[in-house]
């Protein structure tokens, strides 16, 4: 009997050795005799789960790549499955793209190899969870979770289940942003000791009354596990400024840009020991994220690292490292030094290199394939966040925090440990 490929490459991407002990052991290199003898020309199959701005964006990416072909998409806005399906039609030239308004449903399919995930951020964790046990290897966004806790439950279940996992940070396969981490990890300018990170200013304002929903809009499954509110509106972007949803422009933001301060140190895999800040607050409506913000972190070999919104940072947008001898700042479009001669330095082979990608979307389907770490693997992107989450809790508690990043803690107050995690509305759970 003809061997069924297709078959078999799927149920040897969901059935990657687990050792006794519990810990997942990925092949470096899939041999060519797993997927066949026209393994290099054969699809991996892609879901996108939320297709609205970012998730539509994605979704483009994936129909530009030659190994990657969307099968279905999947939103509670039916204005967004049916764009999303006609988008992906045309391209194809038929009409087979599916659409479903229950993710869960587009999660069940033993055909679709991967996941594409652009939801708001209260919805980060559970379809992961979910995706991670189906056995689909998942390109997610940031910031990757709203609490710690719902972070290192995903980064977990991925690793339990073997799954590759790519973060949208696609900051990481961009030559000025892995240039300028390279020169701060070879010491270009020295040692450093501070780095500032500027995110954006600003967020939602004003008052909104309650509107009927829109037509083809799920409202409640929208909400899923926040709580139950009647809708005012903030559907699709403005959800952002709402702390049941998001956490403003600071965790909009810090996935990006305190992930490249973490890249530049080395501190990819650990966080802070000490968090304390303070943030303004939007006074009236029901907007609640804070407008501006500024935290300071201290790291247990004595670095400091400085977050705030980019009119409280002296160059703005980005994160800057500042050494024993010179400082190098870089963010989108620019990549700047003192003194400007450390730029044109070499790195030179014997010295660190960077992991390097110039495609952050083929690097995630490389990796599918070959089942090596993407450049933003899932417990990078959880450190990331972390410290835009530890930020949060600080302003709000209003207190000077210690903070075990092994054993993701406080160590000095019961409030702010109670602020690690939110009950989720029945019936979503983890």
């Amino acid at each position: 009997m003809p061997r069924n490929r297709n078959m078999d490459r799927r149920q040897f991407l969901k059935t990657v050795t687990v050792a006794t002990t519990g810990a997942v052991a990925l092949p470096n290199i899939v041999p060519s005799s797993v997927f066949g003898a026209d393994a290099p020309s054969e699809k991996i199959t892609i879901g996108c789960i939320g297709v609205g701005s970012q998730g539509s964006g994605n979704m483009r990416g994936f129909l530009g790549q030659g190994q990657a072909k969307v099968l279905a998409v999947c939103d509670v806005d039916k204005g967004h499955r049916e764009n999303a399906k006609k988008t992906v039609d045309e391209r194809y030239r038929n009409t087979a793209c599916a659409t479903y308004h229950d993710f869960r449903e587009l999660i069940a399919r033993d055909d679709i190899d991967a996941l594409s995930l652009a939801l708001p951020d209260h919805w980060h964790s559970i379809p992961v969870v979910m995706g991670a046990r189906a056995g689909k290897d998942m390109f997610g966004e940031k910031p990757l979770a709203r609490t710690i806790h719902e972070g290192r439950v995903m980064v977990d279940a991925v690793r339990r289940y073997g799954r590759i996992w790519q973060t949208g940070s696609w900051q990481r396969s961009v030559r000025d942003f892995h240039r300028a981490c390279e020169l701060v990890r070879n010491g270009r300018i020295g040692k450093v000791h501070t780095v500032e990170v500027g995110l954006p200013t600003g967020g939602g304002t004003g008052t909104k009354t309650m509107q009927p929903v829109p037509e083809g809009v799920d409202w409640d499954f929208w909400l899923g596990p926040a709580p139950r509110v009647p809708y005012r509106g903030v559907i699709h972007w403005n959800w952002r400024w709402m702390m049941d949803y998001s956490g403003g422009q600071l965790t909009d933001w810090a996935g990006h840009h305190v992930d490249i301060a973490h890249w530049g140190l080395g501190l990819d895999r650990t966080g802070p020991v000490e968090i304390e800040g303070r943030g303004v607050y939007p006074k009236d409506g029901i907007y609640d994220a804070p407008t501006q913000y500024k935290f300071t972190c201290k790291y247990a070999d004595g670095l400091t690292m400085v977050v705030a919104n980019d009119r409280q940072q002296p160059k703005g947008m980005g994160t800057v490292w500042y050494g024993e001898k010179g400082w190098i700042h870089v963010r989108r479009g620019k990549l700047d030094a003192d003194p400007k001669s450390v730029l044109n330095e070499a790195i030179g082979s014997d010295e660190i290199r960077l992991y390097r990608s110039r495609d952050h979307l083929r690097n995630f389907l490389d990796c599918v394939k070959s089942r090596k770490e993407t450049i933003t693997p899932i417990d990078i992107a959880h450190r990331s966040i972390s410290v835009g989450l530890l930020g949060e809790i600080a302003m709000l508690t209003e207190r000077k925090l210690k903070w075990s990043p092994e054993k993701e803690v406080f160590l000095n107050s019961d409030e702010a440990n109670r602020m690690l995690s939110r009950p989720m509305r029945s019936p979503w759970h983890l």
